[in-house]
Order: structure tokens, then sequence, then C-alpha cells
């Protein structure tokens, strides 16, 4: 009996291979590890039972997925769900379901909401929304602040996902600027460090030269010359040399420059202490977008220019950047329609991130198996994860079934956000999102995110 990727230590009952499964997927192209095989796939409560080459046995439910590839479901480390406080943006129950749409099973949110998680007991209070909303897994970021190195010291290193620091691009207690703060988080701070890297010296200098210059006329156009390549260098370089003298796990968000790339080395994300991830927004469009698109594309930090944009993907492939990830961040229509000085930044991406992904593979530019690397496999790898991002017995079974084939159009009909837009309103995809399985839970399917099926469960870590 051919048996792969079981996980180790695993031990069950010796009847277990026998006892009814709740679900088997037939005829699967799994992509996993680096290989794709073919296989079926047997679930039983939650989790993977079984994957052997022809599986027929007692079962609730038999789905033939043939010509279909199956996924790990995606596990994005990087989400503004918007809850507490921001809720008429987007908030857990919302944004979880279209992250479901998009093949994401797993997701870790930001703590700059309303109240800031900033505290352990914030903290605890969103882990309590989410209990009784989230329709897929969850954990949430601490957030860092000038004044919180007590609270970051007390965290429960096997709750929260990391610490958010915000070197940059926010305002009020989020934003960290004071140099002696920076030390004692990277010196002090018991969970890997995330950062958000822009220097707000330079942004702010920038944008009162840029107001000085156009006045009204300024544009979402001038948006990557006023959060430029040096903010953002100045405030990585900075978050790489604190991480360097304290010996801390540091894993930079969202970087958006070739520049950059000198900052980071390559090699396996199990060997790094400094790692590093793009947003595939940032490896999508580039500065000739925005004379279409706007501010709805205005983000922190900026779309910059082609040459960056392939350099980030360069860099993938030489494995300097170690994940991907959306940075999904709804704000209203009417929000990204003020003037571009009004506007606030960010754009939702968590339903369409994979099929942004598929696109690149049919373009020859990604592999499936880089895909599965770059979104699950190393995310399980660097946070540390419990029992998901692969596909291996035992695992619980979060998994997407991707039909390459079959083109998808975003229609206002098919967009789930709550904020009801999306920069790829119009736009045909190659592939679409077939199915989607959450703890072994079929949640979406033929286009519908099933609401009858339990909620997401806690995501636990391995630390």
């Amino acid at each position: 009996m051919k048996q792969i990727w079981q996980s180790e230590p695993f031990t069950m009952h010796l009847n277990w291979r026998n006892s009814m499964y709740d679900l088997i997927l037939k005829n699967c192209r799994i992509v996993n590890e680096n290989k794709i095989i073919e296989s079926d796939i047997a679930i039983k409560n939650n989790r993977i039972e079984l994957i052997q080459d022809s599986i027929d046995s007692e079962t609730k439910k038999i789905i033939d997925v043939e010509g279909k590839y199956v996924l790990p479901g995606l596990i994005d480390d990087q989400v503004h769900f918007r809850e507490p406080g921001l809720t008429h943006k987007g908030d857990i129950a919302t944004e979880s379901r279209a992250g479901l749409a998009g093949g994401v099973t797993s997701y870790f949110e930001m703590p700059n909401v309303n109240p800031t998680t900033t505290t352990n007991e914030n903290l605890s209070k969103k882990f309590d929304i989410a209990s009784t909303k989230s329709r897929s897994n969850y954990s949430f970021h601490l957030g860092a602040s000038n004044t919180n190195i007590e609270e970051i010291k007390r965290v429960d290193v096997n709750q929260a996902a990391a610490l958010k620091v915000f070197m940059g691009a926010s305002t009020g207690e989020m934003l960290v600027d004071s140099l002696d703060a920076l030390d004692d988080i990277f010196n002090y701070s018991p969970l890997i460090v995330v950062t958000h890297c822009e220097d707000q010296t330079t942004v702010k200098r920038n944008e009162q030269l840029f107001f000085e210059k156009y006045g009204d006329d300024l544009s979402a156009q001038h948006h990557h010359l006023i959060r430029d390549v040096e903010s953002c260098y100045l405030s990585s370089s900075l978050a790489v040399d604190l991480a360097k003298k304290y010996d801390s796990d540091l894993h930079v968000f969202h970087l958006t420059t070739e520049k950059e790339m000198e900052l980071f080395t390559k090699g396996d994300v199990s060997g790094k202490k400094i790692t590093s991830e793009v947003c595939v927004h940032h490896m999508h469009f580039n500065q000739s977008d925005y004379a279409e698109l706007g501010n709805q594309i205005k983000c922190n930090p900026s779309i910059k220019e082609e040459s960056d944009r392939l350099a980030l993907i360069k860099a993938l492939h030489e494995n300097k950047i170690d994940i991907i990830a959306t940075d999904h961040a709804p704000h209203t229509w009417d929000e990204k329609m003020r003037k571009y000085q009004d506007a606030p930044a960010g754009l939702p991406l968590v339903q369409h991130g994979l099929q942004i992904l598929m696109d690149f593979y049919h373009q020859n530019i990604l592999s499936l198996e880089t895909i599965v690397e770059k979104t699950t496999h190393n995310v399980a790898r660097r946070f540390q994860v419990k029992d998901r991002g692969f596909i291996r017995e035992g695992y619980y079974a979060d998994l997407v079934v991707v039909d390459l084939d079959k083109k998808y159009q975003v229609t206002k009909e098919n967009i789930l956000y709550k904020c009801g837009w999306s920069p790829f309103l119009g736009k045909t995809f190659n592939s679409s999102i077939y199915m989607t399985i959450c703890n072994g839970h079929i949640a979406f399917e033929d286009g519908q995110v099933r609401d009858d099926i339990p909620l997401g469960m806690q995501i636990e870590f391995n630390r």
C-alpha cells in the first residue's frame, strides 16, 4: 500500500482506515512539497486520513476532481479584516468568506483596528470575536507601539501569530518612530517581529514637496514618487540592522523595490532568521496602472516601477523572498474616490490573490510548486503553524481545488468583499477556484460560499 506525505508523529487506532470516511476526493493532481502526483485523498474528522493511489472505501461523499489540481489551502499572513471598529469597510465574517472563495483557508489579521490590538486584553477580545464569526481559520498579530513593551513581553507566544511593527505608514499609537522603542522591541520581543517599512520623515518631506509643486493636481500617479524607493530602503535596512544587532527573528512584509533585495539572502526559509515577502498586487501592477486605476491601487508601500516589479519576481525565484501574501485592505468606494490626499491606502485582494498567481503560471513565470511553497508551505514553516500548510496524512484537511482551464471573470455580482468593489472588476482570469475545503468541510463550491458548515478554528503553533 503506497502512502505519501504522512506527518510524524501520527498515531491512530489500528482500524482507522477501515472506518467510514467523511469525504474522498478522487483523481487529484496534488501539488505539494515540490511534487505533483496523482492520488486520492480521504478525509475524516477535519483531517486528511489517507493519501493513496486509489481509495475505494466506504464514505459519506465522493467527489471526482479529475483534471483539476489540489493545493493546500492558502495561509495569508497579512490581511486587514477591519474588526473591531472599522466594520463599514469589512469584518471578520465577510472577509473570511471572500477568502474562502479565493482558496484562503487560514489568515493572520492586523492590529490597526479600533481599538488597536496593542494590549493582550484587546488581542484576546479579537480571538473571542473570531470564534463566533470567522468562516476560516484565524490568528492575529499583536501590535507594537512606542510605549507597550511590557505588553509585548507578556504576550502568549502560542496565541499571537507575530508582533506587527509599523515603521512608517501609520498614525497615532501604531506608528513606532522612537529608536529607543525599536531597540526594546527587537531586543525583547518573544514573537517574530513583522514590519511595515517606510521612513516617515522621507515620506512627509516628499508629500510637502509634491503638494507645493502640484497642489490640487496632485494625484495617485505621484504616489510612488512620494512613497519612494528611498523611504522604503531607509526603513527596511534599519529593521534588518536591528535584527542583526539583537539576533531577532524578523520578517519584512510587502517589499516593493529592487534596491531592498540586497538586504536579503538566498536560501530555504527554515534556515533564516531574517525573511521577507511580496504581495500579489506589487507583482501584478506597476506605475503605469495609476493612470487608469488611480486611487483604487493606492497602497502603502506604493506600487512602483516596472523594473522593481520584475526584480521582486526575480528575487522570489532566487529565494530571497520567502512568502507571497495579499495585504488585503478594504475601504469603501466612496472613501477611495476622495481626492488623492484624502483617499485611504489599501485595496481588497483576498478573493483574487490565487487567481493572480495562476495567471503567472499560465505566463510561465511561476510554477505551481513555487506558488504553493510561497503561499502556504513557507508561511507554516516560518510561523511554526501546527498541522496546516501541507497535504499530509494527519494534517487538517485545508485544500483548494483549482481548475486551470476554466476562465473566471470578475463581476459586481461575484465580488464578495463587504466594500463591493475590486480593481480587477471586468478582468478575466485564466483559472478559477473550483472548490475550497476548510477543516474537512466543503466551504466553497459552484461559486458559492457555504454558511451551513462549522466556523473556522483558531490556528495553533508549534512553539
